[in-house]
């Protein structure tokens, strides 16, 4: 796949389209963060990165992404309780737990997400669940 977008910081677009919606990936593995980045950019979305919970606060603050695409186990700060911080700051911003893990959905906590998506090479049910969290809330009048 050949990848034409263009690269500002840590965020990657495809276009100059200004209806493009923003996608945080947050995500401690960097080479899961550049397959998400280039599949992501591939669809359309303007993708923004980050490492961690901590770093992922920041840039949500920062960059008020349009959905968040959260990994659970990472360091400084666990999807989990940057999902409960991000909603507390950003209620209408939609959230998909996208993680190794399926234990973790029966967890509380990731009752909040939008969405809980079992992590896989192929990012086709990620992009569906996607789809729809950015569908929902422009209906919804987020």
């Amino acid at each position: 796949m050949q990848w034409s977008g263009r690269r500002v910081g840590d965020t990657y677009f495809k276009g100059d389209d200004a209806t493009v919606k923003t996608v945080l990936v947050v995500e401690d593995h960097k080479h899961e963060r550049i397959l998400y980045e280039r599949e992501l950019t591939a669809e359309g979305y303007r993708v923004i990165l980050a490492e961690n919970g901590r770093e992922a606060l920041q840039k949500t603050q920062e960059e008020r992404p349009d959905a968040v695409v959260l990994d659970i186990n990472m360091p400084q700060m666990d999807g989990l309780e940057a999902l409960g911080r991000i909603l507390e700051a950003h209620h209408k911003t939609p959230v998909i737990i996208n993680t190794a893990y399926s234990s973790y959905k029966g967890s509380f906590m990731s009752w909040a997400a939008d969405a809980y998506v079992i992590k896989s090479s192929d990012l086709t049910e990620l992009k569906d669940r996607l789809r729809e969290a950015l569908s929902r809330g422009e209906t919804e009048g987020v």
